[in-house]
């Protein structure tokens, strides 16, 4: 796995963490990795080959030693936006539920960031995704 691999298995993990990827889900996670390098530049087959392997990955072992995986392979800095595009994901349904919260403060867990960082990163994407003007 390269660091543009693990990033992308991150975020496959965001989506598939409740033992279902639906399209909606899917969408966003493509939508959020074709908007970045070195995603945007790769082919369709590319993409595909891509996301072939690390499904497999995904169904054989589970999201976590996807994850546990990913983690060691990416920067600082690249673990903080792979945490922020991991909880971004996971409101794509608008739906947050136990499991994704459980797999994203395991994540968070494991990442070399401050704790206080990670919460700090996790807390401000529910802000964006909250429904404040909702009564």
């Amino acid at each position: 796995m390269n660091p543009s691999e693990a990033f992308a298995a991150i975020a496959l993990a965001a989506v598939a963490c409740d033992g279902s990827l639906d399209r909606q889900e899917a969408q966003a996670l493509r939508q959020q990795l074709e908007k970045r390098t070195p995603y945007r530049d790769l082919s369709e087959v590319t993409m595909g080959r891509m996301f072939d392997g690390l499904l497999a990955t995904l169904r054989r072992d589970g999201w976590e030693p996807l994850v546990s995986e990913a983690i060691p392979l990416l920067t600082p800095p690249q673990q903080e936006t792979a945490l922020a595009m991991a909880a971004e994901l996971v409101h794509a349904d608008r739906v947050l539920t136990d499991s994704e919260r459980e797999m994203l403060q395991r994540m968070a867990a494991q990442l070399q960031l401050p704790a206080e960082r990670s919460q700090q990163i996790l807390d401000v994407i529910a802000m964006l995704h909250r429904d404040s003007l909702a009564s």
